[in-house]
């Protein structure tokens, strides 16, 4: 999952750069609250309706949707969570407001570009898998010390 984490990390810090910061700043890393989206393709954390709509577009669109989708929650939250600490962030994430429409999230989504520079989310992805073979750590926002 450290791949998976740290490419997530790269597009998190390029689209809510002062949310990446904020977390940053609490040592909050995405295996706290993603891993649990991922596992759970966020039946847990959304309303059942609002997670049949991301599992239809993950099987049509892949993986990346998974990415998008947290990252299109944290947008959506943004200016509350920038508000909240440690704490209150993980207990935030691990379970959502229920009141979140489909049309605010899915806009969200919408807006999350998943492409770094002018790399793609699998070619980011297959340069952090690069990076961990060879070891080196340093390289990848999630695995840096």
């Amino acid at each position: 999952m450290l791949k998976y984490f740290a490419t997530f990390e790269v597009f998190f810090e390029e689209n809510l750069s002062k949310l990446f910061l904020h977390f940053k700043s609490y040592s909050l890393t995405p295996d706290i609250y993603l891993i649990d989206w991922i596992f759970t393709l966020y039946s847990k954390s959304l309303p059942l309706d609002l997670a049949c709509r991301v599992w239809d577009v993950f099987c049509r669109d892949g993986e990346e949707f998974l990415f998008r989708t947290g990252l299109g929650i944290l947008r959506l939250y943004e200016d509350i969570l920038l508000q909240m600490d440690f704490i209150h962030i993980a207990q935030f994430l691990t379970k959502l407001p229920e009141d979140i429409t489909s049309e605010k999230l899915f806009s969200c989504i919408a807006a999350i570009q998943m492409q770094n520079s002018t790399k793609k989310w699998t070619q980011v992805f297959a340069s952090v898998m690069k990076d961990i073979k060879e070891g080196d750590k340093n390289n990848t926002p999630a695995l840096k010390s």
